[in-house]
């Protein structure tokens, strides 16, 4: 069996979180070890809520920092900036001209925009076409998702399966790989984990902003003396990403019997994930005082993607009648 390409991108709208950790970044970096990864910082996507420079600039790179302090190795896997292979662009426009409007419009971000009143741009109504071009761009076959991204993926296979079917087999056919952990993991306010929430807890924060997000997790208002459910509580959801499963044995324990409050187990919980970044923490400051190696391997990996889209860009130009 072939080499498999393997395709992913995260958002930079600001600091990566416990649920951009287990939801996207440790699973890419897992999967450096199965095939061609190609990994990129979807600058042009989060142009739909950021509209500060200054803080996209910093969001992108602060993501390349974390991606590679997280454990990326760029000899492994390629990792660029989205706007560093102005290819893509040109892609979009092509998969735009045969996308229908109902498909879009069938989209869950823009629904949820019209369901909450909002006015869409067409960045955001548009913008599945944009990500069906970031996989399409590389000869992708295995993008990993959550599942709510999974449509987005759909979008992609048939977009890419009416191009072939106008202008012959000129697109690779992608396939999802569901990554389950995306939709378990809890924030703040026990609702799914996300900046759009403001409910999020960093990767490396200072120790004590840190201990201050855990403390304010929302609990009910059980007394310390009572039994309670450790099934629908956040923090033990929280912690069994970081614990062991004997400490998280006990943590259970310990809520059935009662006679330990909220605060204890919260500064459990900090512990446990304090511990469990401290190497790539360190490793991060080790990379921050470098800001050359970032730029290096942001720059490289750019070269290097850019060099497959010129190769597929070629083949799609001559097929569909362009020079």
């Amino acid at each position: 069996m072939a080499t498999p390409r393997i395709l992913s991108g995260i958002k930079p709208t600001g600091k990566p979180h416990i649920g951009n950790y287990f939801g996207m970044m440790r699973p890419a970096i897992e999967w450096q070890d199965r095939g061609e990864a190609f990994y990129f910082i979807a600058d042009y996507h989060a142009l739909t809520t950021v509209r500060d420079p200054k803080s996209l600039r910093e969001f992108s790179r602060g993501v390349a920092l974390d991606f590679l302090a997280c454990g990326l190795d760029p000899a492994k896997a390629v990792l660029f900036r989205q706007s560093d292979v102005p290819q893509v662009t040109e892609l979009s426009w092509i998969l735009s001209c045969v996308t229908p409007m109902p498909m879009l419009e069938n989209c869950h971000a823009y629904k949820d925009h019209l369901a909450n009143e909002k006015i869409p741009s067409h960045g955001l109504f548009a913008y599945p076409v944009l990500m069906a071009a970031d996989i399409l761009l590389y000869d992708s076959n295995v993008v990993p998702v959550g599942r709510d991204q999974k449509q987005h993926v759909e979008v992609t296979r048939d977009l890419a399966h009416k191009i072939n079917a106008l202008y012959g087999k000129i697109l690779t056919v992608p396939e999802a790989s569901i990554l389950p952990e995306t939709e378990t993991i809890p924030g703040l306010d026990g609702r799914k984990m996300s900046k759009s929430y403001e409910n999020t807890i960093e990767l490396f924060p200072e120790e004590k902003a840190l201990r201050k997000k855990i403390m304010s997790i929302t609990t009910d208002s059980a007394a310390v003396e009572e039994p309670k459910e450790p099934a629908t509580s956040s923090i033990v959801a929280l912690y069994k990403l970081f614990a062991s499963e004997a400490d998280l044995r006990r943590m259970e324990d310990d809520f059935r019997a009662g006679g330990i409050g909220y605060g204890e187990f919260k500064k459990r919980l900090f512990e446990a994930v304090w511990a469990y970044f401290a190497p790539m923490r360190a490793r991060r400051e080790e990379l921050a005082r470098d800001p050359g190696e970032v730029d290096r391997v942001l720059k490289e990996g750019a070269q290097r993607a850019e060099a497959v889209a010129i190769i597929t860009m070629q083949r799609i130009r001559h097929a569909i009648g362009l020079r």
